[in-house]
């Protein structure tokens, strides 16, 4: 059997399953405050992150990229604390990660070396002189607590706890203690130091220690909990464990006697000390976590170890409390999370049975109410009550764990013992010992409240009520109801009896409370009922109780039937408000109910239906049904709203004198377009004057659905022009339509609304113009004025004259151009001379119209009849009178220049013309008249039109020098004028040479320029420079004539440039460049000594580096040499360029001289130039290249002598160039300089000084120096400094994969495994050199693989190193390695596959249980039946929790061996399983044992019983068949069963299974069978066992017949004493019933049966008061018999 633990132990997580990096799990980067997050900061490559475990959540961690030197989690919340790392490494900040932002921050003044949440809103901070708290609100400052002791100085801090009020605070640290020689007694250990520290004393203890913590803890008899202080310490006299109590022993306390235990650590664990402590408040048990993962457990108040073992290889380096189960979390070096707790079902057995500690058992089982302990407490307490020590027997049953104790028994053993005279008696001292201890439960509580009650102290009871020191049940508040109906409703609410509580409820009146208290408890009364009773009583509370059942979603009773309450009493007001409110939903399903209530309204309130459907509430109502009602009801308005029918429309909407005009017409808006006219018809044919307004209405509202045509169409129909203006003049100001406005105007006029008709002509823009005047024309109106309007409106004026002319109607003529419109008098003039009018009428008509119209189309007008002579005197007059308008003055000049009266005078003095008019008049009659008018008005494309056109190109050429204007100049000059050349002649000759202006001339000059004329610019240049005019010397003109050549013709250019001195040289010269005439360049340049432009043309230009060089020969000066210098250099030319160069001093270009010589190899020639650089300038560059040019030309001395000196050269570079040029000794001078030892040691690598290599890799300390030496030593087999440098690269994960790959590509293997064995033993060994090393045993050294992982399986890279043992086939090794990295699946398959090298019993055992496949569970059945088939019984044993018992039963059956495995059948047939009992029954007939089959059907009843049976019945053993009788008497086959038992004659079976039967037929069957064998004592036996089932008549002739009444005579007796009992019964209830009817009184609920839940204790005796062993119709006082038979004279 296995042992039972008192722990429990958990793991809850594998940190590197979720991702997290093993090189990151360890104390200085992971952080724990809680059992709730786990803070982990990683670096991934560059990025720095920390990843946030939520333990709840451990498949998602939270990864943020924060780079940050410590990280702890709030212990209940998502909030991180932070501090800054590198130079921001005192900063500390506080986040809300959920909110994304940042709640504090502060500066500390010197680092934190430690910090911790000691609670959720406070941090300790752990400086190296001082310990401050930190609140997380507002904006407080770290506080300060105490100082750091001395004792601490040098210590790492792992801990700061505190007490639950933080008045005691405790600062834990450890250092090591280094042993002083080989041979001194003071080992290499850990030693602790803690400072404690009182807040209220201000003062500090140092105390030697490793782990401690803060403990509450309340003794026995004491008020106050004790604040304990537990430390543990290894020191090196050996381990303690420490319990004291800190601070002042409350007031009333008896102190805590101080306890110190040894703490054992076992023999391998010598180094082994405490690192963590916590103290569970709920099992006062302290957990004590040591270094090498031993859990230690002790009782707080007594300090005896209860439990000790490991239960992790690796250090739990962090801890903290699981609020789960009071215990205590952590995580270790391998990722492992691990709890541990207290098994609170094995820990008082364990006490108890394991450490034979039954005290403390019993002190922790009534201290934590644990189980376990329950034979101890009955044994005290059956001891001390047989003492007669009824008090102490009493506190013992009320402290027992689980109230094992608190039973009916004892409360009985308690009542039957007598009261003494003057003492209280046992059984009050145990109520109040209970009622001290706390709550009463169920049976306690009624055994006190009885006698309580009787002696009327309600107030007690009431009292331990509000004190909560009585369960409240139904049996209490039935006891209570007697006495206090009120009281006995609390009882009941606190019991939650919910029938109960609504009876009470409804007895006080209080109906309002039943639905609230049924919601509540979730129960449903019969509301109808309840509400009836309401009813009757008061109307209004019972409308309050209705409203409140159907205030909710799903109402609570049906409401339907509310409604049929309400209406018997005909209740209409009441149910109308019920439903009003029960329907505010309008709900589809609730139609009916909605049609109801508006019918009941209808019928009984037509007011109130019209208010309800106002409110339009409801819309799933009968319509048609309520619209009928309306209508009956007077309500034709709301009729309408429902009616559909049109036949029903058309007969409500006539009497429009009963319904509401705006109404109607919104009700129109609803109706179809044919049912609105239908409508509308029928209103005009049953009355046209009553309900013509309302169709204009109608007609206004809807023309746009209606079509205005259909409108116009019913109006017209009805002859009702009046209907037909109103409704067309309603929307005429609106509508477009041309129709609508004719048919306006065409209403108006029969009408007589010629106002209307003017002002519709006058405004509209709609209507059909042609139409409208022939309709006007044919009507003859008396007012021609709308005629007037739409004929002048819309151009019909020539007609309007000549209608109104032959019409002699000529005064409207003069009314019209005098009032209507003035500016139509030229139509009217023309129209007038169309129809040969006088010329006076006209001249007069013109001045009664003086200056109102438009000149222009007068003259038009006229000019187009040839009658312009006719205007002269009017416009004479007009220009006397001083008009300037433009036209008077055109038509004028017209006159003058057809009756060629002085026409140029007048064009040239004449301000007013317009000169484009006028010239175009001119055009064709004189051109010179046209250029005069031209040009007065600066007409220009015309006047160069009629120019070009008469050839007038003197004139024109004048015109365009005067008018300076450039977009002009282009126009004519612009290739595809024809007239150019002729026009540029007269500008050369003509027009140049009579202007004197500057301005005129560079005009012209630029607009010759723009239109890229250059060789006739040449000639006008030459014109006017070179020929000696005013602008011979002007600068720009020069320019300009220059440039032009350049561009047009370079033959001239020279000769340009010798003739001419005022121009702009360098401008030209550049130009000149840019044109390809470089010669021409130079010639200028060097006519204006400009030296260093001239050089650059030859260099760059010309490309004559000779002439160069005679040039700066000639020269001499330095900025010449210079540029010759650099063009020497592009050229390649080194050597001379250095040389000019060093003429022209300049060290300008050192950079670009450099790189040449580099890449040229010019290096001697380098070092003269960088010498004279140096001497100019000091730069850095130039300096590092002079040390590099040293090297090159092999001048070390002088490069040795150059570095020593001042210099501000980059040595590192020129050391790097020198190592990548192979030049080592430089690189090694230069190195040396600089003290690059990294680099130092790859250079004597290369010169092959080995040994001084590894002395400066030993310097550089950098992995990649360490690498490269180390390749080289092995390069040159010198393996022992090799592995002095590889110990330096195996502790750097990253680069062992190259080390070892170096070593096997080189055939080393026996130096990298020496190398790796080496390294396992330094500090900062990792999970990559245990695993390469077992990869490389595996693939060499085999032997001691097993050895290495049985050290080391902890860790390594577990699936690394099971694919390396597979592919080397060592199965033993990888069997171990599958069930450390609990992969159990392969590690059996690989056991089965590989027995004889990997297959033992223990491990196969224990690793079988934990697999995932339960396939593998028969595969191993298998595997037994064919390696170890005796040992199968084990196997299944440890398989039975999981395996599916009927699939291994058919498996056993398949392979013929069921028998082997009966042990294993036996085990598990407490499962019950089917195929499970049919097999080992079989087994057990085989084998002939039917005792066990007996036993095996009673237990287990899951098998084939008549299958079974049928098998049995022909069994050639007697007990065989009787147990077939037996199955088929529990298969209810009496007659089966009884027939068999008679065939065995098993007389005694067969008489219970006919009494069991219950059937007649069965029992008188054998009672028959009896007889027939003569066989009377079994048939009185039957008599008596059958009793109830026979029939008394039958009995009294078979006993008659046979002569047996002497048989069956106590059978008789007892049927007479029975039947006469019945009818006494009968007769007395018959008594009793007509004493109630004469006594009975009026019920709480009037005239209605009660229901259940309503009734009172008088309603009848409850089922469950029946007396005992009695069924309902059984005569009370008769007990019966067993079978049912009575004996005789009972009852006497």
């Amino acid at each position: 059997m296995a042992q039972i633990l008192p722990i429990r132990f958990q793991e809850h997580l594998q940190l590197q399953n979720v991702g997290v990096n093993a090189a990151n799990i360890g104390f200085s980067t992971l952080t724990m405050e809680s059992d709730k997050f786990i803070c982990v900061r990683e670096k991934v490559g560059d990025q720095a992150q920390v990843v946030i475990i939520d333990l709840a959540d451990a498949a998602n961690p939270i990864r943020r990229p924060i780079s940050a030197d410590s990280a702890i989690m709030n212990p209940a919340s998502k909030v991180i604390a932070l501090k800054g790392s590198g130079s921001a490494g005192k900063t500390l900040q506080i986040f809300n990660i959920e909110m994304k932002s940042k709640m504090k921050a502060h500066n500390m003044a010197e680092d934190v070396t430690f910090w911790k949440w000691i609670t959720v809103n406070t941090i300790a901070l752990v400086t190296d002189t001082a310990v401050y708290h930190w609140a997380m609100e507002g904006d407080s400052q770290p506080q300060k607590m105490f100082d750091r002791h001395s004792s601490l100085a040098g210590c790492q801090i792992i801990n700061y706890r505190t007490d639950a009020a933080q008045k005691w605070l405790l600062l834990i640290g450890i250092s090591a203690q280094v042993a002083q020689s080989p041979s001194s007694d003071t080992q290499n250990r850990v030693v602790g130091a803690m400072q404690l520290y009182s807040v209220d004393r201000k003062v500090s203890q140092p105390i030697e220690g490793h782990a401690a913590a803060f403990g509450q803890f309340k003794m026995e008899g004491n008020t106050e909990q004790s604040t304990l202080f537990c430390f543990g310490v290894r020191g090196a006299q050996g381990g303690k464990l420490h319990i004291i109590e800190v601070g002042t022993t409350p007031t009333g306390n008896q102190p805590f006697t101080k306890k110190a235990v040894d703490v054992f650590f076992p023999p391998e664990a010598q180094n082994d000390f405490p690192v963590a402590m916590q103290v569970s408040s709920k099992h006062d048990v302290i957990f004590l976590v040591t270094k090498y993962g031993y859990i230690h457990l002790y009782d707080l108040e007594s300090g005896v170890c209860i439990y000790m073992n490991r239960i992790s290889g690796d250090t739990i380096f962090v801890t903290a409390p699981h609020e789960a189960t009071s215990g205590v979390i952590g995580v270790n070096r391998k990722g492992q999370v691990l709890s541990v707790s207290v098994e609170e079902d094995n820990i008082i057995p364990y006490i108890t049975n394991v450490l034979q500690n039954p005290d403390l058992a019993l002190r922790m089982a009534v201290r934590n109410n644990l189980a376990g302990a329950e034979d101890l407490f009955v044994r005290k307490f059956n001891t001390l009550f047989s003492q007669g020590n009824y008090s102490e027997s009493a506190k013992v049953a009320a402290n027992a764990p689980k109230g094992i104790l608190r039973t009916p028994q004892t409360i009985q053993r308690f009542q039957q013992v007598p009261a003494q005279a003057g003492q209280t008696s046992p059984l009050l001292q145990y109520f109040g010992i209970l009622l001290d201890h706390g709550q009463l439960n169920k049976y306690e509580s009624l055994e006190l409240c009885r006698p309580v009650l009787q002696q009327g102290r309600k107030q007690l009871l009431e009292k331990w009520l509000k004190e909560e020191k009585l369960e409240c049940s139904e049996e209490l508040g039935d006891l209570v109801k007697t006495s206090d109906p009120t009281l006995a409703l609390s009882v009941y609410l606190r019991a939650n009896v919910p029938n109960k509580v609504i009876q009470c409820f409804a007895e006080t009146g209080q109906f309002q409370k039943i639905i609230l208290y049924a919601k509540k408890v979730g129960y449903t009364p019969d509301y109808i009922f309840l509400l009836r009773n309401v009813m009757r009583i008061n109307p209004d509370q019972g409308l309050q109780f209705a409203q409140m059942m159907v205030q909710d979603e799903e109402p609570m009773a049906d409401i339907n039937q509310i409604v049929d309450v309400f209406m018997e009493m005909n209740l209409v007001q009441q149910c109308t408000s019920f439903l009003l409110d029960a329907l505010k939903n309008n709900r589809p399903s609730e139609g009916a109910l909605q049609t109801r209530l508006l019918e009941m309204n209808l019928m009984s309130a037509p007011q109130v239906a019209d208010a309800i459907l106002g409110n339009q509430m409801f819309t799933h109502y009968d319509r048609a049904h309520i619209a009928q009602l309306c209508e009956k009801a007077g309500l034709l308005q709301r009729a309408l709203e429902h009616y559909t029918d049109l036949y029903d429309i058309k007969r409500a909407i006539v009497h429009t004198h009963l319904l509401n005009p705006d109404w109607l017409v919104n009700f129109f808006g609803s109706l179809s377009v044919e049912d609105s006219l239908e409508c509308l018809k029928a209103m005009l044919q049953a009355n046209i004057r009553q309900n013509l307004q309302i169709a204009v209405q109608v007609a206004t509202k809807y023309h746009e659905q209606l079509t205005t045509q259909s409108l116009i169409d019913l109006f017209e129909s009805f002859k009702s022009y009046e209907g037909l203006f109103y409704f067309l003049g309603s929307i005429v100001n609106f509508s477009q339509e041309a129709e609508v406005h004719f048919k306006y105007i065409q209403a108006a006029c029969k009408t007589g609304q010629i106002k209307e008709v003017e002002r519709i002509c006058r405004e509209s823009n709609c209507y059909d113009p042609e139409k409208v005047k022939n309709f006007l024309k044919e009507a003859k109106l008396t007012d021609q004025l709308p005629l007037i309007i739409v004929c002048d409106r819309f151009d019909f004026v020539h007609d309007l004259v000549l209608y109104l002319y032959r019409n002699n109607l000529q005064k409207y003529i003069e009314i019209y151009v005098q009032k209507v419109n003035p500016a139509r008098l030229p139509v009217v003039i023309g129209g007038l001379l169309d129809v040969d009018c006088g010329e006076d009428v006209i001249k007069n008509l013109i001045m009664v119209v003086r200056g109102q119209f438009s000149t222009d189309e007068l003259v038009a007008e006229v000019e187009k009849r040839n009658r312009l002579k006719l205007l002269l005197p009017w416009l004479e007059s007009r220009i006397h009178d001083g008009q300037t308008e433009p036209a008077t003055h055109n038509a004028l000049a017209k006159i003058y220049i057809d009756a060629n009266n002085n026409p140029e005078r007048f064009l040239r003095e004449n301000p007013y013309y317009d000169s484009k008019v006028v010239g175009k008049y001119c055009e064709k009659r004189d051109p010179h008249l046209a250029c005069v008018a031209y040009e007065r008005g600066q007409c220009d494309q015309e006047l160069i039109q009629v120019c070009n056109e008469n050839s007038l190109f003197k004139s024109e050429a004048r015109y365009l020098v005067k008018r300076r204007d450039p977009e002009l100049w282009a126009t004519v000059l612009i290739e595809t004028n024809e007239y150019r050349r002729q026009l540029i002649d007269q500008v050369v000759q003509t027009a140049l040479s009579e202007t004197q202006d500057p301005e005129d001339i560079s005009v012209t000059v630029k607009a010759f320029m723009t239109a890229d004329l250059p060789n006739e610019l040449i000639e006008l240049l030459e014109k006017i420079v070179l020929e000696n005019s005013v602008f011979s010397d002007h600068r720009n003109l020069q320019n300009l004539l220059i440039l032009t050549a350049i561009k047009a013709d370079r033959t001239r250019v020279m000769e340009y440039i010798t003739r001419l001195d005022n121009y702009d040289a360098p401008d030209i010269a550049n130009i000149a460049i840019g044109s390809e005439l470089y010669e021409e360049a130079f010639a200028i340049f060097k006519k204006f000594d400009v030296n260093t432009s001239a050089i650059q043309v030859l260099i760059n230009n010309i490309s004559n580096l000779d002439r160069a060089y005679e040039f700066a020969e000639r020269c001499n000066e330095p900025g010449v040499w210079s540029q010759l210098a650099q063009a020497q250099l592009q050229q390649g030319m080194v050597k001379e360029a250095i040389d000019s160069y060093i003429k022209a001093d300049d060290p300008s270009q050192y950079m670009e001289v450099v790189d040449v010589a580099n890449k040229n190899g010019n290096f001697e020639d380098l070092v003269r130039y960088l010498q004279m650089a140096r001497k100019k300038s000091r730069e850095a560059y130039v300096e590092t290249e002079l040390i590099f040019a040293y090297a090159q030309t092999n001048r070390l001395a002088e490069l040795e002598e150059f570095i020593s000196g001042p210099n501000t050269a980059n040595i590192q570079q020129v050391g790097d160039r020198c190592y990548d040029a192979q030049m080592y000794e430089a690189a090694k001078l230069l190195y040396n300089n600089v003290s690059n030892f990294g680099r130092l040691a790859s250079t004597l690598v290369h010169l092959g000084e080995y040994q001084a290599a590894v002395d400066s890799a030993r310097k550089a300390n950098s992995t990649r120096t360490w690498k490269e030496v180390c390749f080289s030593c092995v390069d040159g087999e010198e393996f022992r400094l090799a592995q002095m440098c590889g110990l330096h690269i195996v502790v750097h994960a990253d680069e062992l994969e190259d080390l070892i790959n170096y070593y096997q590509d080189r055939g080393y293997f026996e130096e990298l495994i020496q190398l790796l064995e080496a390294a396992l033993g330094l500090e900062r060994a990792h999970m990559g050199m245990f695993t390469e090393l077992a990869i490389l045993y595996s693939k060499y050294k085999p032997q001691k693989m097993r050895e290495h992982l049985e050290l080391f399986w902890s860790r390594v890279n577990i699936p690394k190193v099971l694919r390396a043992a597979e592919q080397a086939h060592l199965w033993a090794e990888l069997v171990f390695l599958y069930d450390k990295y609990e992969e159990y699946d392969n590690a059996i398959v690989t056991m089965m596959a590989h027995p004889t090298d990997s297959w033992k019993e223990g491990m196969f055992k224990d690793i079988i249980t934990k697999v995932a496949n339960i396939e593998l569970y028969y595969k191993a059945l298998q595997f037994y039946l064919d390696y170890k088939p005796m040992l199968l019984n084990d196997l299944l044993t440890v398989l039975t929790p999981r395996m599916d018992h009927t699939r291994a039963v058919t498996f056993f059956q398949k392979v013929g061996h069921l028998p082997l495995v009966k042990p294993y059948l036996r085990s598990v047939q407490t499962h019950n399983n089917k195929a499970l009992n049919e097999a080992l029954n079989n087994l057990l007939i085989d084998e002939e044992d039917y005792q066990g089959l007996r036993a095996s059907i009673d237990a287990f009843d899951n098998f084939d019983n008549i299958a079974l049976a049928q098998r049995l019945e022909k069994h050639e053993l007697i007990e065989f068949r009787r147990i077939s009788a037996y199955l088929f008497k529990g298969n209810n086959r009496w007659k089966q069963a009884v027939e068999l038992c008679k065939r065995d004659k098993l007389f005694k079976d067969a008489l219970e299974y006919a009494a069991e039967s219950r059937d007649t037929e069965t029992a008188e069957e054998l009672i028959a069978w009896f007889l027939e064998q003569k066989n009377y004592e079994c048939f009185a036996g039957t008599l008596y066992t059958c009793y109830d089932l026979l029939r008394p008549d039958v009995i009294l002739e078979l006993s008659w017949r046979h002569n047996i009444l002497d048989f069956a005579m106590p059978f008789f007796v007892n049927v007479m004493r029975e039947y006469i009992s019945k009818v006494d019964k009968l007769i007395e209830s018959e008594e009793q019933r007509k004493e109630e009817e004469t006594t009975t009184q009026q019920p709480i609920v009037y005239g209605e049966p009660q229901l259940m839940i309503t009734s009172g204790p008088q309603m009848g005796v409850p089922p469950q008061q029946m007396p005992p062993g009695m069924v309902p119709g059984m005569m009370p006082g008769a007990a019966p018999m067993p079978g049912g038979y009575q004996a005789p004279y009972a009852s006497m």
